[in-house]
């Protein structure tokens, strides 16, 4: 076999150095900042911050509300999954665009909205009045596991359908035919298969959970519930800063996460069975009497209530809402703080302006550099391919705002080579390397889809390099490109916790003018805000589903 060139290797190698400066580096910096001190080797600083009663009791915290949600979106996704799957629940199939708007709502507006409503004096309790004191049990630790359940179970709703789905129906039967019963067959057939792909979604809610800033920001300060991501956040942002406890309490949270996915992979790995073969399965949706459907209409609505319409009947009823102290009195609704985002409030023109400009960029940068990644990977034979992809995809593997601590220290410490940081460059610059992943997943999603005869096809008939590119591959990885570009600009446009830690001074995003707003008191404007960022984003969703349309029809 021949060597591989330094020339045809050299796309792989400048794709490897920018992702190692603008991945890897940042990671490492996180680790040296917790462990070296002037110079030398010093786990003494690290030590003491772990120690910390505050911190250790934080670190519990984590775990035992992480566990919570894993729990409650088991309740909340297993019976709904069943319903899809396995009875004639599953012909309705908008229920799986449905069930996905909780997880699109970005954290923090849903869980203000549950705040809006159930807070002392607040909707719930103007339309009920007998709901007095309701707010005792919400402003809790189930409370806020609630919440954090309504965003995620829809990870674990859609791993547990396509896993029954895939489960043989003859399977049930058999066990059917030995006698066993809907219970026994349930416990004996059903469940150890499901064992595997449980694991999966487990894991990703719990890393989810681990990892999410937006909740625990705004309802978990209320109830005085401190998790890893508010502590780093406190650590980076509140004088003194201190840089040092916030890189070690990020390294444990990169710890506990690798501890999880190897779980996760040695679960996997012993509890997985080849359902799906070559031969044909039935898939017969099993009948329900009608006290059963009956019940399962009722859990899907009640899902349905809680997950989406409360909190969205709250964030627009308020920013509708006049004067808040008169609540839904009549004529005590205005459409003035729309009015007043566009005309009177600079900052909120500011933000809008701001949200978008990051967010198209990014999109666009990420749209490129996956592409080019995806393109070096697949037609590369170097050894160093496969390091390039893993690197590409290591941010989907950590908690976001790990990575953002690691690039707020190395850019700091280059500051005098490369003045990036405290600009909306850096801002730019985190967005792209937390979303690059989008872009590298989607588009070879679609690479893999394209028979390499098309390829060869062009090359028999003399066409170069770039003009194969331009007429062939191009075209078949659009939509990819596309999917990747538009889920990444849908994401940064409401991103939060980039923006609350390493945004310009009194420079303001749609996220951290929502919540600043909703701190500050001005809830009505806020709420005005969200529902407005939750149009923009819905209508960039349709956009792209109505070009993928477009795209299988032509």
């Amino acid at each position: 076999m021949r060597p591989i060139s330094l020339k045809k290797r050299a796309p792989v190698l400048i794709l490897i150095a920018i992702l190692f400066f603008l991945i890897v580096c940042p990671l490492i910096m996180i680790f040296t900042k917790a462990v070296i001190i002037d110079g030398r080797l010093d786990f003494s600083s690290a030590w003491q911050t772990l120690s910390e009663n505050k911190n250790a009791v934080m670190i519990g915290n984590s775990l035992l509300l992480s566990t919570l949600v894993v729990l409650l979106s088991t309740v909340i996704a297993t019976p709904l999954a069943y319903l899809f799957s396995r009875t004639k629940f599953a012909r309705y199939r908008f229920f799986d665009i449905v069930f996905m708007i909780p997880f699109m709502t970005p954290p923090y507006i849903a869980s203000m909205g549950w705040i809006l409503f159930v807070q002392k004096r607040g909707l719930l309790q103007q339309l009920l009045p007998c709901m007095e004191g309701s707010e005792n049990w919400f402003f809790t630790l189930g409370g806020l596991a609630l919440v954090m359940s309504l965003h995620v179970f829809p990870f674990m709703l859609t791993i547990l359908k396509n896993a029954m789905l895939n489960i043989p129906t003859s399977l049930e039967e058999s066990g059917a035919v030995f006698g066993a019963g809907f219970g026994r067959r349930l416990q004996r057939i059903f469940m150890p298969l499901l064992g595997g792909n449980y694991a999966i979604g487990a894991l990703l809610v719990f890393v989810k959970t681990l990892s999410e800033y937006g909740t625990p920001a705004t309802l978990g300060k209320r109830i005085g519930f401190e998790v890893f991501t508010t502590e780093i956040h406190r650590y980076a942002t509140i004088a003194p800063i201190d840089f040092g406890s916030s890189a070690t309490l990020s390294s444990v949270l990169i710890g506990i996460c690798l501890c999880m996915w190897m779980l996760q992979n040695y679960i996997t790995t012993r509890k997985s069975y080849n359902l799906v073969s070559g031969k044909g399965a039935r898939s017969i949706q099993q009948k329900l009497s009608a006290p059963a459907t009956a019940l399962g209409w009722f859990f899907i609505v009640l899902v349905l209530f809680v997950a989406v319409v409360i909190p969205y009947f709250s964030v627009i009823s308020t920013s509708l809402i006049h004067l808040r102290g008169y609540g839904f009195a009549a004529g005590n609704f205005t459409l003035q703080h729309y009015i007043d985002l566009f005309t009177e409030n600079t900052k909120g023109v500011s933000a809008l302006k701001n949200s978008l400009f990051l967010a198209v960029s990014s999109a666009t940068i990420c749209a490129v550099l996956g592409t080019l990644i995806v393109l070096a990977v697949r037609n590369s034979k170097s050894r160093l391919r496969k390091p390039l992809e893993a690197m590409s995809l290591l941010p989907e593997m950590l908690p976001s705002i790990v990575l953002v601590i690691g690039i707020m220290l190395f850019w700091n410490q280059i500051y005098k080579i490369l003045p990036l940081y405290n600009t909306l460059g850096i801002m730019v610059l985190a967005y792209v390397v937390l979303f690059l992943p989008y872009t590298v997943q989607y588009v070879t999603s679609s690479f893999t889809q394209i028979s390499g005869s098309l390829m060869a096809a062009g090359q028999v008939f003399g066409g170069s390099g770039a003009y194969i590119f331009r007429r062939i591959t191009l075209p078949l990885i659009l939509k990819g490109v596309a999917t990747g570009w538009m889920m990444t600009f849908i994401i940064a446009f409401r991103e939060l916790v980039t923006a609350s830690l390493i945004a310009p001074p009194n420079t303001l995003v749609v996220s951290t003018y929502i919540v600043r707003e909703f701190e500050q008191g001005s809830v009505s404007v806020g709420m005005a805000m969200a529902v407005l960022c939750v149009l923009f984003t819905t209508t960039a969703l349709l956009i792209l589903n109505r070009f993928i349309a477009k795209q299988k029809g032509a």
